[in-house]
């Protein structure tokens, strides 16, 4: 299955006829991403960076198996004038003026950000090279929040064998949230689980406590955010506070929480905490052999990606075909 789920969502991809940024195109891994992407016809690719480190990367790499890369470059076609136009008028609330936003199009990372919020690409992939603090500050700057969400989060689209995926989420961005994020990350999670799976969102708001069975202001807090996600989404199916094996085993669903939709069925995990999300990811990696894709940037109005550095090429090459499939 988690070769399976990779490639439909490839495949799916590769239809949409799609445009992605790459800011970071000195980077060999990113190169072997693009020429993959425009080699199979997943979608268009377009690069941001110094011409002369791309040159170098292209060259150190020995990759040629496109005709010619180096006319994927961007940068010195770009018109920067209406882009720093449409940075200035989002952010001039904070500040800044049309000189600041100008210079901040020097950067590769909001130059990106900026093509995508003005309709000239349709998503940024970065990180293989900047921090996530970097490509989430550019994101919300430059891109913004969706309508209704005020929390940037992250998933992870986990693939077991034999077995339907799981999103996890938060698992890299929200420390400690508070009952509104996390009510904005089971949305937005749930909205990713069914954009890349096709697949209906069951989602289970974990804990260390099962309807009541454990009184403490953290399991309130699930409880809080669970009732307000009923209030903004009440077509969806969820609940909580559900501990791990009564939201995922059956039979253990049928006697902790026996009046639960869930019914020990959720394939959209919510942690209540970064701490337990990113540490149950790299458990079900590591224990369980799954494939895990992400992080994934939920909460943007349009998609920008964000990689591990220790990422490889296929990786970035996913989180292309994730940004295809999210964005609208």
């Amino acid at each position: 299955m988690d070769e399976e789920i990779i490639q439909q969502i490839r495949e799916r991809a590769s239809k949409l006829d799609r445009t992605i940024v790459f800011p970071e195109a000195q980077d060999p891994r990113v190169l072997q991403a693009a020429s993959y992407l425009v080699e199979e016809n997943i979608c268009d690719v377009k690069l941001l960076g110094d011409k002369e480190e791309i040159i170098t990367s292209y060259y150190k790499n020995e990759r040629e198996t496109v005709k010619d890369l180096l006319s994927l470059f961007i940068g010195d076609s770009i018109n920067k004038s209406p882009l720093a136009d449409h940075l200035y008028k989002r952010r001039k609330h904070k500040g800044i003026t049309r000189k600041e936003a100008r210079a901040k199009l020097d950067d590769p990372l909001y130059l990106g950000a900026i093509l995508v919020a003005s309709g000239q690409a349709d998503g940024c992939v970065a990180g293989s090279i900047a921090t996530t603090g970097d490509v989430i500050r550019a994101a919300i700057h430059s891109i913004g929040l969706r309508e209704g969400i005020k929390t940037i989060s992250s998933t992870f689209l986990m693939a077991l064998e034999n077995q339907l995926p799981l999103t996890y989420a938060d698992c890299g961005v929200v420390p400690y949230p508070d009952a509104e994020q996390l009510s904005d990350i089971a949305i937005e999670s749930a909205r990713t689980h069914e954009l890349l799976t096709q697949e209906k969102p069951k989602v289970a708001m974990l804990s260390f406590s099962t309807k009541g069975s454990a009184k403490h202001e953290r399991t309130e807090l699930v409880v809080k955010a669970t009732n307000i996600i009923k209030q903004k989404e009440p077509g969806l199916e969820i609940d909580g506070e559900l501990q791990f094996d009564a939201a995922f085993v059956p039979e253990v669903a049928k006697r902790k929480a026996p009046d639960s939709p869930i019914k020990g069925d959720a394939n959209v995990l919510i942690f209540p905490n970064l701490d337990a999300g990113n540490i149950a990811y790299k458990i079900t990696e590591r224990l369980a052999g799954a494939s895990a894709t992400g992080p994934i940037l939920q909460g943007l109005a349009k998609p920008m990606m964000d990689l591990s550095r220790g990422c490889g090429w296929q990786d970035i090459v996913n989180a292309a075909c994730v940004a295809i499939l999210m964005a609208e």
